[in-house]
């Protein structure tokens, strides 16, 4: 790993986090007989824009931090400035290392709400400590990836270019959504140090000042495709498209085919008026002069809907720069992940208590226990049945019949034949005793290919971008039977 280009890349980061995560710290260390190994699962709740199943990304970022965790000088005396904690405390800090162990869903994997995105297990103190920078990792990236893997769906297979820098709220933002955009399909970016640090491909044309900067746009045409000949797509929009834009790139890619130049990749880009329309006329045009395999673009305040629009209107653009709705993902600007303790270790056993949150709103309800994630494909179709969150000791065969059910509607069954199905546990083992022992990483283009794999075990039904068919998360029959145990224990209470 190129540290440089680590997500701390010279910043030091132990202080990403909640003052409240280290004032509770300090008390877990004040009463040391609190400071017991826990498990914390962090899920959400809700997939974003209303689609069918999100993608897990940001994981490479969280290791990365946590392999870096330490509080520096600087940190100690800031924390000392506060005039909240006491001198042993800040000692201890000085020494603090991650001595737990952390599972979780590998990067571009689908993903449903409710299960364990990542689960912690490690002394309180530490595992309360990384909350908030896991989320902030976990949920911003997964939130970019899930919108780009929507507009990608739109685009049916065209190129879809990540151009939302200039949008995105602040560099990190705008560094790592380009990442997670890429993994979940994007074919590159128009960010030059998202590409100079995950190795993606960049990509971008020129500006309507380029254009106008030239007395003429035939001009700017000709010496835009004199510098880049193997990759001239030209914006034609800066004054009249088809009666001036089109035309004057049609005349220098004539020039270009008469001059014995064969560009690998060249064509227009447009960025404003009625896209439908404009893409049918200019592909008329291009077709006529011997152009077929010229691309027509398009920006312009993109998203999945008006692509999907432009598509059923048959539009003739065949690669998308889509910028502000991706980045930001605007109209769902949050990605809904929480963390929460699921268990908790009696000392004197050793033996993990499984604890649960109870709450008058049933959503908000956690699964207790130590649990893993299978996930059930059907053998014949490659597709994804359901997602079952089982006790970690629970074991299971594919040759043996399984039953699942609805947890809240929990007459409705379904019993899977044995070997008509297939198990994949979901969670791997990032870290074990503080040592990242995750070592085989993908690149961020291998990611590309391992989402794309994985889009691809869900049915269609449930990549519809309005409505879609809902993936089943089921809870095995004992981790459900352990549920309704504890809320019997917490909720009958006798009336005073």
């Amino acid at each position: 790993m190129n540290t440089v280009n680590s997500i701390s890349d010279g910043r030091n980061l132990t202080l990403l986090t909640d003052l409240y995560e280290l004032t509770m710290m300090q008390g877990y260390f004040k009463r040391k007989e609190k400071n017991v190994n826990v498990i914390f699962d962090a899920f959400y709740r809700k997939n974003p824009d209303g689609n069918g199943y999100a993608i897990s990304c940001g994981l490479e970022q969280l290791i990365e931090l946590i392999e870096n965790f330490k509080f520096n000088d600087e940190d100690i005396e800031y924390l000392a400035s506060l005039n909240m904690f006491d001198a042993d405390f800040l000692d201890y800090l000085r020494e603090f290392r991650f001595t737990g162990d952390i599972y979780a869903i590998p990067e571009g994997n689908v993903m449903f709400p409710r299960e364990p995105v990542v689960k912690v297990k490690a002394p309180i103190m530490q595992a309360q400590l990384i909350e908030t920078a896991l989320l902030n990792l976990i949920n911003h990236q997964s939130l970019i990836a899930t919108k780009a893997a929507r507009v990608v769906h739109a685009a049916k297979g065209d190129g879809v270019m990540e151009f939302g820098l200039r949008r995105a709220q602040g560099p990190d933002a705008g560094v790592y959504g380009a990442r997670a955009a890429v993994i979940a399909g994007c074919v590159g970016t128009s960010n030059v140090l998202a590409g100079k640090m995950f190795g993606i491909p960049v990509m971008g044309t020129h500006a309507h000042s380029w254009i106008m900067s030239f007395e003429t746009e035939l001009e700017a045409f000709r010496t835009y495709a004199k510098l880049y000949p193997d990759a001239c797509i030209l914006l034609v929009d800066t004054y009249d498209t088809l009666k001036s834009g089109i035309p004057n790139a049609i005349k220098v890619f004539r020039e270009m085919r008469e001059a014995g130049i064969i560009s690998k990749k060249y064509g227009i880009r447009m960025d404003s008026g009625d896209l439908a329309y404009l893409s049918k006329q200019a592909k008329k045009m291009l077709d006529a002069e011997g152009f077929t395999d010229a691309t027509i673009s398009a920006s312009n305040d993109l998203d999945e809907y008006l692509i999907q629009s432009l598509k059923d209107q048959g539009a003739t653009i065949n690669s998308w720069g889509v910028g502000t709705n991706l980045i930001t993902s605007k109209d769902t600007p949050a990605f809904g992940g929480v963390y929460k303790l699921a268990a908790i270790e009696d000392k004197e056993t050793g033996e993990m208590i499984p604890k649960i949150k109870i709450s008058e709103n049933s959503e908000k309800v956690t699964n207790p226990g130590d649990k893993v994630i299978y996930r059930i494909y059907g053998r014949d179709t490659g597709k994804i049945i359901a997602d079952l969150i089982a006790l970690s000791d629970e074991k299971y065969d594919e040759n043996e019949d399984l039953v699942l059910f609805d947890p809240v509607e929990t007459w409705k069954k379904t019993r899977l034949k044995g070997g008509t199905y297939s198990i994949k546990p979901l969670l791997v083992h990032v870290f074990e005793n503080g040592k990242c022992i995750y070592n085989d990483r993908p690149t961020v283009l291998e990611l590309r290919d391992i989402c794309r794999k994985d889009l691809d075990t869900l049915w269609d039904e449930s990549k519809r971008l309005v409505n879609p068919n809902k993936v089943h998360v089921d809870l095995s029959k004992p981790l459900y039977e352990l549920k309704q145990q504890l809320l019997d224990k917490y909720r009958n209470i006798d009336s005073v």
